[in-house]
């Protein structure tokens, strides 16, 4: 099995290395960055397996590295998971937004720490698996769905979605008609009890809207409740 690189993008010399400390102990390869432009040359040179992303850097923040990263064909299908110190829903739901897959508040333990970094590989891994797996193509209304291969197309365009605007978009229309609740959607998208906002759901499903464009329309929101798949 090739080795798991994973990124830790982090200025602050005893966080970052105790990180590194844990990971290390897992087996995991570890690069370190200890400011942004840093951090985002090493992601593009060596294209790691997670990526660790403190908000606040020196020379280039965190969300600038996200967005970055999150543009580029080649390193946009990276997990992010942001480390943040400030543990303001504005900053979480904004980098969710971006496209970063988790986040992390500090102070945390070593345990939440490799809990989340272990769910965001597994994720990742999975998704790897069923390219190798032939999976029904989903088609409503213009839309269609590669479950294998990660690939959504508008009318024989392929959007371009983070890994959390497809698995919803996967989750609605695999059972269109159907309302999940905001906790079912977070359930399926990154596991159970998992830490994340009401809001952040619904960042992630006005993203998937604006890419849809008019197509957008056929997720409902379902007031009280949650959002279903136009049947």
């Amino acid at each position: 099995m090739a080795e798991i690189c994973i990124l830790v993008i982090e200025d602050e010399e005893d966080i970052r290395e105790l990180i590194h400390f844990h990971l290390f102990k897992q087996n995991y390869k570890v690069l370190l960055a200890q400011d942004g432009q840093e951090g985002l040359n090493l992601a593009r040179e060596n294209k790691p397996d997670l990526i660790l992303l403190d908000l606040m850097l020196p020379k280039l923040d965190g969300m600038g590295v996200c967005s970055a990263l999150k543009q580029s064909e080649t390193t946009r299908d990276i997990p992010i998971i942001m480390v943040t110190a400030k543990g303001e829903e504005n900053d979480i739901v904004k980098g969710l937004e971006m496209g970063a897959d988790d986040y992390i508040v500090k102070p945390f333990g070593p345990k939440v720490l490799m809990a989340r970094v272990k769910t965001a590989l597994r994720r990742t891994e999975n998704a790897h698996s069923n390219e190798n797996m032939h999976e029904r193509e989903l088609e409503h209304h213009g839309i269609s769905v590669d479950q294998g291969k990660r690939k959504v197309f508008l009318k024989g365009d392929e959007l371009s979605l983070t890994y959390s605007e497809f698995m919803i978009l996967t989750l609605l229309m695999k059972k269109s008609g159907w309302v999940f609740t905001r906790s079912q959607i977070v359930d399926s998208v990154r596991g159970d009890n998992h830490a994340i906002t009401d809001r952040s759901v619904d960042v992630q499903i006005v993203g998937l809207r604006k890419k849809l464009g008019e197509a957008g329309d056929l997720i409902e929101t379902v007031r009280g409740v949650g959002y279903r798949f136009k049947e």
